[in-house]
C-alpha cells in the first residue's frame, strides 16, 4: 500500500432541475484518475478520496491523501 496525493478541485455542476450544485473533485497524482462528489465540504472531499481507491483503473489498493 502506497500513500497517493490527489488535487482536489472545488467546483460546481448543473443538477437535474437547471440549478448549479457545489462540487468537488479528486484527481491522482499517479495515473489521473478523477472522482467527484457533491457538496463543498471536508465529507465531500473524504468521499472522494474513498471513492478513489474502490474505483482505482489499476486496480491498486492505495491511500489517498489531498495534496
Amino acid at each position: 500500500m502506497q500513500i497517493i496525493k490527489c488535487e482536489i478541485i472545488h467546483d460546481s455542476v448543473t443538477n437535474d432541475y437547471g440549478t448549479q450544485t457545489p462540487c468537488v473533485y479528486a484527481i491522482c497524482s499517479k495515473c489521473q484518475h478523477e472522482t467527484m462528489s457533491y457538496g463543498d465540504s471536508e465529507n465531500s472531499v473524504l468521499r472522494c478520496l474513498a471513492l478513489m481507491n474502490e474505483e482505482c483503473p489499476e486496480c491498486e489498493n492505495n491511500f489517498y491523501v489531498e495534496e
